[in-house]
């Protein structure tokens, strides 16, 4: 049993590492600590390899964006932390404006992943693939800006990721993905109660 779980835990060590700090990040951005983006960063440049491996390709090239995204979630975050009273950087709702650019955004966006991987790819699950990338791209710069519905979108592409991993026997990732799901839950709420103590 033990050597078992030993053999399983060494085929994939990346995996779980990758999902460990993947759970780091979670939890510090409901946090609203700035610790989230580095956590961020390191699990994202894991997930380049994982997703390779399973070859969900739209989801290891949304580790580069996740990665980059990181970089200027820390920045962004940084630097409002300079500028706002109190020293943090407030969360605030979607406005008109920002959710028109989103909706603009992601519906060819979606279009042209899910083209590319279904022409140009042996993705096995190229709709899938290509609807939760899509929904990550646009959660996570509305994580990065600190707006509030960034936890909406979360919970549907979270909820999505957790049926295609378990199909595809990724189990860790799997596991991670429910957590995910319970935190962008939890997430919502919390970052909702900031806005109401701020505004109060």
């Amino acid at each position: 049993m033990i050597q078992a779980a030993a053999e399983w835990l060494s085929a994939n060590l990346l995996e779980v590492a990758g999902s460990l700090l993947g759970l780091a990040y979670i939890i510090l951005g409901v946090r609203q600590n700035i610790l989230t983006w580095p956590a961020g960063i390191i699990s994202s440049l894991l997930y380049i390899f994982i997703f390779l491996d399973a070859r969900f390709y739209a989801n290891m090239g949304l580790q580069f964006y996740y990665t980059g995204m990181s970089i200027y979630g820390w920045y962004f975050w940084l630097r409002g932390k300079k500028e706002e009273p109190g020293g943090q950087l407030p969360v605030t709702h979607l406005s008109l404006r920002q959710g028109g650019a989103a909706a603009a955004i992601a519906l060819p966006l979606f279009g042209g992943i899910y083209l590319l991987l279904h022409h140009h790819t042996d993705s096995p699950i190229p709709f899938m693939d290509a609807f939760i990338a899509t929904l990550g791209i646009i959660a996570t710069w509305m994580l990065a800006r600190k707006i509030l519905f960034n936890w909406i979108i979360w919970i549907v592409s979270d909820s999505c990721a957790v049926i295609l991993y378990i199909s595809r026997d990724m189990w860790p990732t799997a596991l991670l993905y429910v957590i995910y799901l319970g935190m962008a839950f939890y997430g919502y709420f919390s970052w909702k109660r900031s806005i109401n103590h701020r505004t109060s």
